[in-house]
């Protein structure tokens, strides 16, 4: 590993540190502001609760949806097509196909409990 690999590394790393920092920092600060003011703690609560399950139901159609635009990619360049545009467009096309059938399951599911 030379010197430029390990500066990008720390770079990058530390970005993303500092932003989460900064998000959590702040948020908690709007929080503690709104509670000297009175405002009722359930304005923090207000939005849908995300489930254990709909992410591991995201995350498995995901899944499936790359497994599947992989394997559609070895057959369309066996078929002939350039390996790098066959593979990455049918993973991207399938795993998007994947998250949107996610969607549409998690939203079915979430009109069933109401």
């Amino acid at each position: 590993m030379d010197a430029t690999t390990v500066l990008v590394n720390l770079i990058i790393f530390s970005s993303l540190f500092g932003i989460i920092y900064v998000y959590l920092t702040s948020r908690n600060k709007e929080r503690l502001a709104l509670i000297e003011k009175g405002a009722d703690a359930s304005v923090f609560n207000s939005g849908r609760k995300f489930s254990f399950s709909e992410g591991i139901l995201n995350i498995a159609l995901l899944a499936i949806g790359i497994g599947v635009g992989v394997l559609i990619g070895a057959s369309l360049e066996q078929g002939g097509m350039d390996s790098d545009v066959s593979y990455p467009a049918c993973i991207f096309i399938f795993g998007g196909l994947g998250l949107l059938v996610s969607f549409f399951i998690n939203r079915k599911l979430a009109k069933q409990e109401n």
